[in-house]
């Protein structure tokens, strides 16, 4: 059974950094694209940041230049370095990994972890 697991969210002031991380157990031959999504209370979740198994990036205009995503392949880890945090950012965070087992390529999502950026 694949699962993602994160970690790393909580409580900072803005201009603060926060590192999340994404991971994945189980019996898992590869992981391609990997994403990070946001979601606020009565909104829907928005693509934050995506890395491709070939190395490419694309970030929401939003986060551009603050947020940064990067992958331990090694330890089936995908992490998201988040800098200069402001009010907005503001959310749940969640992973989003495409991953390929014995059972063939599915998407899989984590439970989630909050991110308060207050003062």
């Amino acid at each position: 059974q694949v699962q993602l697991v994160e970690s790393g969210g909580g409580l900072v002031q803005p201009g603060g950094s926060l590192r999340l991380s994404c991971a994945a157990s189980g019996i898992i031959l590869r992981i391609g694209t990997v994403s990070w999504y946001r979601q606020t209370p009565g909104s829907q979740r928005e693509s934050v940041a995506t890395l491709t198994d070939e190395g490419v990036t694309n970030y929401a205009d939003s986060v551009k230049g603050r947020f940064t995503i990067h992958r331990d392949n090694a330890k089936n880890t995908v992490y998201l370095q988040m800098n200069d945090l402001q009010a907005e950012d503001t959310a749940a965070y969640y992973c989003l990994a495409h991953i390929y087992s014995l059972t063939g390529g599915d998407d899989y999502w984590g439970q989630g972890t909050q991110v308060t950026v207050s003062s």
